[in-house]
């Protein structure tokens, strides 16, 4: 594991840039394409942004990157909360990527038809390789969830399953999500974290007991890839 602590918000989105850019051409220079997992929420958008503009718009060649998700609400595609519809808004409609290369989580049928939907997509892509996805970007949420694995659910335990959706109550609404067995079989996967109110979460996280119904980005550790942390100064400030 690698943890990378940057000053500040607008630091940490181009430190993680940088690298991102450096490691897609790294992969592509073995490889004819690159799939990368891409995760909702409010701190990757400036990830995304940049990635949409210069030197990044041109340095990567977006026409052999294919594009999935890591978990969706599951709300219709024009709704804001709709993790998919953030990702074009900031990134996808603005770099040359080929349509068919973009695999979102459906959210136009049924969640539990959805999820297994997707794990079909998803055994077919990997179905010869000895890891599963290029890239993983994560976020962790201040109750230490990642992707739709939230405390105490059960869906944190699932073993075989690449792909699962479930009702949330505390939201009122179902989430699809992959789970612990796919993301930990890809090649490189990487947490984006920021704030002061990540910072008592991520200690637990990093350096406290594994306890992963009370933490559940613990779970998250790659078997074959590499695992990596990029943190602001407030989140990193009681590690």
């Amino acid at each position: 594991m690698e943890i990378h602590i940057a000053n500040d918000t607008g630091r940490l989105s181009h430190d993680l840039a940088a690298w991102l850019s450096d490691y897609i051409k790294e992969v592509m220079s073995k490889q004819d394409r690159f799939t990368f997992v891409l995760s909702g929420g409010s701190t990757p958008k400036q990830l995304y942004a940049l990635l949409a503009e210069s030197p990044y718009k041109e340095a990567i060649d977006w026409q052999k990157v294919h594009f999935f998700w890591g978990d969706e609400r599951a709300v219709p595609f024009e709704d804001s909360r709709n993790n998919a519809k953030m990702c074009y808004d900031e990134l996808l409609n603005k770099v040359p990527v080929h349509g068919d290369h973009i695999h979102i989580m459906r959210t136009d049928i049924e969640p539990q038809e959805a999820a297994l939907e997707y794990e079909k997509v998803l055994k077919q892509y990997f179905k010869d390789s000895e890891t599963t996805f290029d890239f993983v970007l994560l976020g962790m949420g201040d109750d230490g969830h990642t992707l739709s694995l939230f405390p105490g659910t059960e869906v944190i335990h699932e073993e075989d399953a690449w792909v699962k959706a479930f009702y949330l109550p505390a939201q009122q609404m179902f989430r699809i999500t992959l789970t612990a067995p796919i993301v930990n079989n890809a090649a490189c996967v990487a947490f984006l974290a920021a704030g002061a109110g990540k910072a008592e979460t991520l200690k637990h996280v990093l350096k406290g007991e594994p306890n992963i119904d009370l933490y559940p980005s613990q779970i998250i550790n790659p078997t074959k890839g590499q695992l990596h942390w990029f943190v602001d100064q407030a989140a990193a400030a009681m590690l």
